[in-house]
């Protein structure tokens, strides 16, 4: 059996495309799952890099082609009344279900379609408060030791090569994407492309930095 370690931040629509179509596109196959939230903003910090939504053309892209995605693969989804949003308090909601701050598919999924269905306000406190009601996390999600172990998370990430959401990691390899999907599932199946193709990238010369 192999394990996934998912990747995921709720302020990312891939990420919830993923999260909802991971059973039925790895249907067949035996493996086990970690959800492990991470924050976004962080890692794009760490790689120098901006998000989809802070680049105007590519944000109006970004929700487009979501939209479309959703459509396509049967996935409700209305965009948040506001985004990008700060989804800190989510995350750290997610982290606080668990001791181990490793929530399991229920919270995960709460969480997603709190923002991702209804077209709401995410991180409105009323809805805040209900959604962490109806969790009812073991631990304070506003704790210190909460608030380091998302920080542990993404450290992690990181220090792994991480640097999107969603990433799905298995045996050191990294899947990075809603459309990664098929390529996870031949690797679980055993695609023998993986055995040289997967590592001959690995060490091609760039042509041109900026």
């Amino acid at each position: 059996m192999k394990h996934i370690t998912f990747y995921l931040d709720f302020i990312s629509p891939y990420s919830y495309l993923a999260f909802e179509k991971l059973p039925q596109a790895l249907m067949g196959h035996s493996y086990s799952v970690t959800y492990k939230p991470v924050l976004f903003a962080a890692l794009l910090k760490h790689h120098g890099q901006l998000g989809p939504a802070e680049i105007a053309p590519k944000r109006e892209w970004t929700y487009r082609q979501v939209l479309w995605l959703a459509r396509q693969h049967g996935v409700a989804l209305q965009l948040p009344a506001s985004h990008p949003f700060n989804p800190l308090a989510l995350l750290r909601l997610a982290v606080a279900c668990n001791a181990q701050g490793l929530p399991n598919r229920y919270v995960c999924e709460t969480l997603f379609r709190h923002v991702w269905q209804g077209g709401l306000e995410a991180t409105d406190g009323q809805r805040l408060q209900a959604v962490t009601q109806q969790l009812a996390p073991s631990r304070k999600p506003g704790s210190e030791a909460v608030k380091l172990q998302l920080k542990a998370h993404t450290d992690e990430a990181i220090a792994a090569s991480v640097f999107g959401v969603p990433t799905y990691e298995v045996d050191g390899k990294l899947f990075w994407g809603f459309d990664a999907l098929p390529m996870l599932r031949a690797y679980l199946a055993g695609d023998a492309w993986f055995e040289g193709a997967w590592n001959g990238v690995a060490n091609r010369p760039a042509g041109l930095r900026r």
